[in-house]
């Protein structure tokens, strides 16, 4: 910490009385018959003072660190924004997506992301950013890493990750993502979503501007599965024995297909990454880093509604899903080739969003 240039006591101080001991003081008051309550009551007002104005300084100095590491420990790499937006924006989507998702991603471009100028216009109006979220691969500029970098030249659609990508390192790409997106914008609200889950932008929007009022919002379809202790099963859980005898169920925590948090927690991930515990399922993870906080945790099921005939009908009588996907397969099975026609029978209005006001 910077030396507070006006902490030493000046000379009048000193003669009457104060001796000065580098950045700490010993404080003689030589008691005669000459000395008066008044006198020393003035001093005592002196260091006072002096100390409001170092706390002052501390509390600065404090919270441009704060501002500081969120830049400097998560910048936007080279390709992309390299400084935080001063814009405020209501909220980033970040698609998770991987190197083999070329497909997905065309899919998703083709029914609820809307392109080009459209994308543009959203951004400027709306407040709402999307980009897919992906890292680069374990040989930096080899041919993944290209391919990539050819696609980002024809749709501008990428938040790249100073992140290796890999599936046993999703916990560390969740991080990377939160402290990378609230270092390049400001916005209310951070959503990850993967590439293979339908999602109904409007919906989700006034579902989020209905918790404006929550400082610290954690939403999502909250569950509580088994924890997994025999090893080569599905999400197997290596740590297992944390989370007490076997058998025993995680704490709750959103499923990992859609779920938002509120800007204040993306920061605290972001100051706090480095000493984030990762357990191998990246919900569990995100979970573990919250529940300890003073976080609100909302349950909202219209974030995990089933593909048709499920979405279909709860489309028709009124209640949109804010995302639908097929539990069995983690996202919609054969995204690829379904995602259309979920699009179709479970997407809102054409002009919902342009009509949507956040």
């Amino acid at each position: 910490m910077p030396e507070v240039q006006h902490i030493a006591r000046t000379s009048k101080l000193e003669d009457g009385g104060i001796k000065s001991k580098g950045c700490y003081t010993d404080l003689v008051l030589k008691h005669n018959s000459n000395d008066s309550l008044g006198g020393g009551s003035r001093v005592h007002d002196a260091i006072e003072e002096q100390d409001i104005k170092i706390s002052e300084l501390e509390r600065k100095l404090g919270a441009d660190r704060a501002e500081y590491e969120s830049m400097v420990h998560s910048p936007p790499v080279e390709g992309n924004i390299k400084s935080p937006s001063k814009r405020k924006y209501f909220m980033v989507i970040g698609i998770n997506t991987a190197f083999s998702s070329r497909k997905r991603r065309d899919s998703v471009r083709e029914t609820w992301m809307p392109q080009g100028e459209k994308r543009k216009k959203l951004e400027e109006e709306k407040g709402i950013i999307i980009r897919f979220v992906i890292g680069h691969s374990a040989t930096s500029g080899g041919i993944l890493d290209r391919a990539i970098e050819a696609e980002e030249m024809l749709h501008g659609d990428f938040l790249r990750l100073d992140h290796v990508e890999g599936y046993l390192e999703l916990s560390a790409k969740t991080k990377s993502y939160f402290s990378t997106a609230v270092a390049t914008w400001d916005a209310e609200f951070y959503v990850k979503v993967d590439d293979d889950v339908h999602v109904n932008l409007a919906t989700l929007g006034t579902t989020l501007a209905s918790h404006r009022m929550t400082p610290r919002l954690y939403i999502g379809c909250m569950k509580s599965g088994p924890v997994l202790a025999r090893k080569g099963v599905k999400y197997y859980e290596p740590e297992y024995w944390k989370f007490g005898e076997v058998g025993n169920k995680y704490f709750r925590h959103a499923t990992g297909q859609l779920y938002a948090i509120s800007r204040g927690l993306a920061m605290y991930i972001s100051l706090n990454q480095h000493v984030l515990h990762k357990y191998t399922n990246e919900d569990v993870s995100l979970g573990s880093w919250l529940i300890g906080l003073d976080v609100e945790h909302v349950d909202d099921r219209r974030l995990c509604c089933g593909t048709p005939p499920d979405c279909e009908w709860k489309a028709q009588m009124g209640k949109t899903c804010v995302a639908s996907f097929d539990w069995r397969c983690s996202g919609i099975c054969r995204s690829v080739e379904r995602i259309k026609e979920v699009h179709e029978l479970c997407g809102e209005a054409k002009d919902a969003l342009w009509q949507s006001s956040f």
